[in-house]
């Protein structure tokens, strides 16, 4: 499970810190239970994000069966994709 309060967390450090490799090693550390990716925004068409902010989306990944997928039910929701936009 991941809560509202976790999500705005994470959030608040990417904004604060940006999208750089410090900030994943600084997320992995601080949520050691959740799982974290980071791609790009348009890697993940045809998806609707759980938390949008101007430079970055954040998806829900359920890993609860062998193939990871991903959810909008933060109950069953196992990690975290960050997915930076890139301005046209």
């Amino acid at each position: 499970m991941i809560t509202t309060e976790q999500l705005n967390d994470i959030a608040a450090e990417i904004v604060s810190s940006g999208l750089t490799d410090e900030t994943a090693s600084v997320l992995r550390q601080q949520y050691q239970n959740i799982h974290f990716t980071f791609c790009m925004d348009d890697d993940l068409p045809n998806n609707t994000p759980v938390s949008e902010y101007p430079d970055f989306n954040l998806y829900l990944i359920d890993g609860r069966e062998h193939c990871l997928c991903l959810t909008s039910d933060q109950q069953v929701a196992t990690g975290v994709v960050v997915a930076e936009i890139i301005p046209d």
